[in-house]
């Protein structure tokens, strides 16, 4: 290929993959399969390497730049980012409403209502369009450049949709589920958890290594536009709108509302609602819309009085911590738990929340018997805030962390860089026992029938020592279990039988290899098809699959290099345990001619003859994207039995509707 028609096709792949990381990250309406993004991914990284010329600051190449900072340089903001005024009740959203109508001296003023995500404010700016430096809002005159980090968050367009020269501003934030998962592998690794997804983002954004930014899955909503006046806007809601317009994310949850009355309607209803949503909130912004009167009302020193915050109130409830017990992980790390007398937080029933290390346990000074205060970090864990010593009866016992495993016996560790401390016995039985019942779980292996009990009688008993044994086990050692009588016994053993027939991301997964959760496993197992080829595969090659990180990469190479894992991938195939993967094989859009191929399905009602995950595997397994909701964008919905609202949708909108059937006979030509 000469220069120019490579010129021509690094154009080409600039669009395609922006359009594309727009619609999967910004719009959640993926019009491609992964591997079609990989694949046009890799072809631009090989146009680029070859051309080097080629390679410009927007390329979808430059996400993740391989170079580690020493330090960040300080970013002076043009336009001050002002932190907001807040209000805790009624009768501050009151004031603020009265003192806006005196300053205006009229009537004729509208209110935005928008989400406070809790996360970190940042500035963005834009040159002709291009993305050229990020930034904290630090003191809010001088802040942190964090570009690189910020490059990581995929609905940051690294290109406007139009050439403007502007700055604007967002909340980076992560979501609870990456906040829930981060925590787990720092819990396995022995490192001190982030107390809420808000420090979890903000110290995401703090890493001087990109790549740990982008390990860590953040997201991003834009709220505004710091200088709007080459944009035309003319008030706070229109300027969302060219948010939207211009390719970046913005949040929906929004209103104009027309008076305070309105207002605090609009934040009832959302005090009940917060819990549901995929990412926390603390409060609700309120700002007057138009630009005009913001800048009649001005601001202080320290915020502006166009705006106020309410913010929520934090759930905090009083209990007795009536023990503490110890939980050995399958990666040898002991967690402690503190045992409480059970109490209603943030909508649910707690009885249990973990307190991650000794350190913490000193830290905070929490007693057996101490009245503590509980809260749900991130409105999703368990948390203790803070002990209330006044109630002390001085009954109260102080809890001192073993030199021991409580299961095995050995001595702990604490190894270099950890808070956590750490069985390190290979042959420790509370982390077989976690490591089994994880391979038998529902993500994995999913034999049903074998719980966290049944495995605990098997070991106990000596039936089994590793996963393999699950495969040899028969009837008559079954029928001398505990409450396992031969119908059980019959019913387990088909279970553990059927099991063999899984799909090698299974099976993968039901291994505990350390950082491979089961997206990866799936991943691992459609590129390498089987067992065997992934247990070869090198760094190299394991990086080379679009989001498989060098960590990742090293565990995996790791884990099949030990003795002890060749043995057991042997005695699972000799037990008949299939190794390869079974499902659909990734055809791209280009290599597609299916009907599929490049359309968006939705699929509504019952379905008889496949499940819904099976249709969805096989429609994007040629080509096409599955989508959750109906739009203009719609080329086809397949509607079972008792179609709703999406149904009526369709009609509406004038989408193709195929039954179950007409799906069928299309899948299977």
């Amino acid at each position: 290929m000469d220069s120019q028609a490579a010129e021509q096709r690094v154009l080409e792949l600039h669009n395609l993959l922006n359009q594309y990381n727009y619609e999967y990250y910004v719009l959640d309406q993926p019009s491609v399969p992964d591997a079609e993004y990989d694949q046009l991914l890799q072809e631009l990284n090989k146009l680029e390497e070859q051309f080097p010329s080629l390679q410009s600051p927007d390329s979808p190449t430059q996400r993740v730049g391989g170079e580690v900072l020493d330090s960040f340089k300080k970013v002076t903001h043009d336009q001050p980012m002002l932190s907001l005024g807040n209000a805790f009740n009624e009768g501050d959203l009151r004031d603020f409403d009265r003192r806006v109508k005196q300053t205006l001296d009229e009537d004729s003023y509208v209110y935005v209502c928008e989400l406070k995500i809790d996360g970190l404010a940042v500035s963005l700016k834009y040159e002709n369009g291009l993305f050229i430096q990020g930034a904290t809002r630090g003191d809010g005159s001088v802040g942190e450049d964090i570009t690189a980090n910020l490059k990581t968050i995929r609905s940051i367009p690294l290109k406007m949709n139009q050439p403007f020269s502007i700055e604007v501003r967002g909340e980076a934030f992560m979501p609870k589920q990456s906040f829930v998962s981060l925590n787990a592998i720092r819990d396995e690794k022995g490192e001190e958890p982030f107390a809420n997804p808000r420090n979890a983002a903000a110290g995401s954004l703090r890493q001087l290594d990109p790549r740990i930014a982008a390990s860590r899955q953040l997201d991003i909503f834009l709220y505004g536009v710091a200088n709007p006046g080459e944009t035309g806007v003319t008030s706070h809601s229109a300027g969302l709108d060219l948010l939207d317009e211009l390719g970046f994310k913005t949040n929906k949850e929004r209103k104009v509302c027309s008076t305070i009355e309105d207002v605090i309607q609009f934040i009832e209803g959302w005090a009940d609602k917060r819990p549901d949503l995929p990412y926390e909130i603390d409060g609700i912004v309120v700002k007057v819309d138009s630009l005009e009167q913001q800048r009649e009302l001005g601001t202080t020193a320290k915020s502006p009085r166009w705006a106020i915050a309410y913010k929520f109130p934090a759930e905090e409830v009083v209990t007795q911590l009536i023990d503490v017990t110890l939980n050995v992980g399958r990666t040898g790390v002991v967690t402690p738990t503190a045992i409480l007398q059970p109490v209603r937080v943030a909508g649910t029933t707690v009885q249990r929340a973990t307190l991650h290390n000794e350190d913490l346990i000193r830290e905070k000074d929490i007693r057996i018997g101490d009245y503590v205060v509980v809260k749900k970090a991130g409105d999703i864990i368990p948390e203790v805030v803070n002990v209330i010593t006044d109630r002390r009866t001085g009954d109260e016992q102080e809890f001192l962390m073993p030199t021991h495993c409580p299961e095995c016996e050995s001595e702990l560790v604490r190894l270099e860089g950890e808070v956590a401390l750490r069985c390190i016995n290979p042959k420790c039985p509370a982390q077989i026992r976690e490591g089994m019942i994880h391979f038998v779980s529902r993500n994995a292996m999913n034999i049903d029938g074998l719980g966290e009990k049944v495995i605990a009688q098997l070991y106990r008993e000596q039936l089994i020592h590793d996963v393999a044994d699950l495969y040899t086990l028969t009837k008559e050692q079954l029928i001398g279990l505990e409450r396992m009588g031969e119908k059980s016994a019959d019913k387990l053993l088909a279970a553990i039988e059927a099991s063999k027939s899984n799909s090698l991301e299974k099976l993968l997964f039901g291994l505990g290899i350390r950082h491979v959760g089961a997206k990866a496993a799936k991943t691992f197992a459609q590129h390498f098809e089987t067992m065997d080829a992934l247990a070869k595969a090198d760094i190299v090659q394991l990086t080379a699959i679009h989001e498989i990180g060098d960590k990742m990469a090293e565990a995996v190479v790791a884990y099949f290099a030990q003795p002890e894992a060749q043995e057991l991938m042997e005695e699972l195939r000799s037990a008949g345990v299939n190794m390869t993967y079974k499902g659909p094989k990734l055809v791209s859009v280009a290599e597609s001619d299916s009907f599929f191929a490049g359309k968006t399905i939705v699929l509504t009602g019952k379905l008889h003859q496949l499940t819904r995950n099976e249709a969805k595997d096989r429609i994007e397994a040629l080509g096409g994207k599955v989508s959750g909701s109906v739009s203009k964008k719609t080329d086809l919905v397949v509607a079972g039995e008792d179609a709703g609202s999406k149904l009526d949708k369709a009609n509406e909108l004038n989408v193709e509707v195929w039954d179950e059937q007409r799906l069928l006979d299309e899948l299977n030509k």
